[in-house]
């Protein structure tokens, strides 16, 4: 039911009174000049087409019985009075009344339609000119009140609101009488749009896709059940824009923050071994020169120790920075596996005396088809992250699986585990996750670990874990087949 306002009330009794004033115009000279029936209908016809050019349905139709009511009255026989004498006089007027109020509702659906279509272009025209200000508006990374400001001012809106998800940040534009903010953080977390016409406050969650990246709120907005969902999307696309430039800044930084990463690793680890090669060969020149005490021996065996150490790490470091930055090319050769594991963990005992290594020995030889370097700094990835993210005085299991066709290391350690949102992100480049906040790494170890194992034709896995279990374990595997291995690498 639609409630007319004042000013229509007005503009029904103006043009009510022109159409009575039209009829008395035409009937009052007609019975003067004793005009017939048809002549007074034809002038009274006009009269109540004239009148429904303006549109108004009710006065027209209160015309057109006011015209049926004189045309009866004064020019069917019995004339002056509301007798009818004759059967064609009743269809006369009937034809009349059905004419006028038909040819009355066409016009005024003709001018309902004109005044829709002219708002249509209006509302065309203003998102036209909001996208052409949207696209000249710098995005920034995050979103300011200019967003929210052009919606407001192209679209003359009291208020308008934008919440980005991401940042989590709330926009306002103009002058809010009903908290839009309030409404457009409500919104957002309901999930739902927001229709509330009694305060006039209009909220629309922006979506790409299937993901929400926020919502906006109108208050104020003219005509929003048409206007509301074509603004939603213009945001939608301003804040994919944001979101874009963001993710691009992002990689942007990362990809100069590895450059000189790399760099400083490349400096650092040559830096290192001319000195450290110095050192050894002092050492060794103290040995020589003459006797020396069991405490100077000792302390001599350390300067060598933790020398050899440096150089030993300085030399990871040189590689895993090249196997991060290029293709993994392994030069694949027969090799034992067992020695190799077997000495990883004696030097990660040495090193890490807190912490319980044991290393579970198979029976018999396992041969691999392997690059030794590269399976060693691998290998002593997973050991390193063991003792690394482990509690003090926690066991670190190493085992070896030899299967049909491939060969596996499992690294198990306890005290431990890997929350399971983080679980899909730990091979991630440069990803660490909340336990690697308070220990120190770059977050390419795993990442550097699983490149070589595919360069090998095999995987590196994280291990499911009950939900209750307080333990990790990563499955290094590898062909153990060597004409498997090389059409591994030739397909890749």
């Amino acid at each position: 039911m639609t409630i007319r306002l004042p000013g229509d009330w007005q503009g029904f009794a103006k043009r009510s009174t022109l159409g009575t004033a039209g009829v008395l115009l035409v009937t009052v000279p007609c019975q003067q000049l004793q005009a017939s029936f048809a002549v007074c209908g034809f002038l009274l016809l006009i009269v109540v087409l004239l009148l429904s050019l303006a549109g108004d349905l009710p006065a027209s139709v209160l015309i057109s019985f006011e015209a049926v009511i004189f045309l009866e009255y004064f020019f069917v026989d019995p004339r002056n009075s509301f007798a009818i004498a004759h059967g064609e006089d009743v269809i006369a007027l009937v034809a009349f009344l059905t004419s006028a109020l038909v040819v009355t509702r066409l016009v005024s659906r003709v001018i309902k339609e004109a005044a829709s279509t002219r708002l249509e272009r209006q509302r065309q025209a203003r998102l036209y000119r909001l996208a052409q200000q949207l696209l000249t508006l710098e995005p920034k990374v995050a979103i300011t009140s200019a967003l929210p400001e052009r919606f407001q001012t192209v679209f003359e809106m009291t208020a308008v609101a934008i919440f980005d998800a991401d940042t989590a940040e709330t926009c306002i534009a103009g002058k809010s009488q009903q908290n839009v903010a309030s409404s457009v953080r409500e919104a957002y977390v309901t999930g739902r749009d927001v229709d509330d016409h009694a305060s006039g406050v209009f909220a629309r969650l922006l979506r790409v896709g299937q993901r929400t990246m926020g919502c906006i709120a109108f208050e104020g907005l003219q005509h929003p059940e048409s206007a509301a969902e074509p603004l939603a999307a213009l945001a939608s696309t301003f804040l994919e824009r944001i979101r874009a430039l963001r993710t691009a800044s992002e990689t942007a930084a990362a990809a100069q923050s590895e450059v000189y990463r790399a760099a400083i690793l490349d400096a650092l680890a040559h830096e290192f071994k001319t000195p450290l090669a110095t050192i050894l060969a002092a050492a060794g020149g103290i040995r020589e020169v003459g006797p020396l005490g069991p405490t100077q021996l000792e302390m001599m065996d350390t300067v060598e120790t933790e020398a050899a150490r440096l150089g030993t790490l300085a030399s990871r470091l040189l590689r895993m920075a090249k196997v991060e930055r290029e293709d993994v090319r392994p030069r694949i050769e027969g090799l034992e596996l067992t020695p190799l594991i077997e000495k990883l963990a004696d030097q990660y005992r040495r090193h890490s005396p807190d912490r319980r290594i044991s290393f579970l020995k198979p029976e018999a030889p396992v041969m691999v088809q392997a690059d030794p370097e590269l399976l060693r700094l691998a290998v002593t990835q997973l050991i390193e992250n063991a003792c690394k993210y482990s509690q003090p005085g926690s066991t670190i299991s190493i085992c070896i699986e030899d299967q049909p066709n491939s060969t596996g290391v499992l690294v198990i350690n306890n005290g431990s585990s890997i929350q399971l949102s983080e679980q899909h992100r730990i091979f991630d480049r440069f990803y660490r996750g909340s336990a690697g906040a308070h220990t120190p790494g770059s977050g390419l170890g795993l990442y550097v670990a699983r490149k070589i194992a595919i360069a090998h034709g095999g995987a590196l896995d994280l291990e499911e874990a009950n939900a209750n279990s307080n333990e990790v374990s990563f499955r290094l595997t590898i062909p153990s087949s060597k004409s498997e291995t090389n059409d591994v690498i030739r397909a890749g």
